[in-house]
């Protein structure tokens, strides 16, 4: 059974940094395009990152881009998003996912699997 657990969320000063990872269980994690996720509270989620199976290959919500890096080390079957320059808008619970395909989506229903989320808030 495939299981998706994220962690490293928490409270930042705006303008900071924060590093929040994924673990997956289940096999052929590598096999498999991952994304990143938020939503706040009264909106549908929102699309943050996606890469590809073998890491050739990112795509970023223009919100976050040139800020926010995502990444993955399929030897320990493990997604990361590096999140820099943090804004109070940023404020969020955050999902990662595993896509049914290689390549990489930004539409969430290209996703089969998903963590339970870790919150992380920007303070002003």
């Amino acid at each position: 059974q495939v299981q998706l657990v994220e962690s490293g969320g928490g409270l930042v000063q705006a303008g900071g940094s924060l590093r929040l990872s994924c673990t997956t269980s289940g096999r052929a994690f590598s096999a498999y395009a991952m994304g990143w996720f938020r939503r706040t509270p009264g909106k549908e989620r929102e699309f943050v990152a996606t890469i590809t199976s073998n890491g050739g290959s990112t795509n970023y919500a223009d919100s976050v881009k040139g800020r926010f890096t995502i990444s993955r080390d399929n030897a320990e079957n493990t997604l990361y998003l590096q999140m820099t320059s943090l804004k109070p808008e940023d404020t969020a619970i955050y999902y990662c996912a595993r896509s049914y395909f290689s390549s990489s989506a930004i539409r969430s229903s290209a996703y089969q699997y998903w963590g339970r989320g870790t919150q992380v808030t920007v303070s002003s």
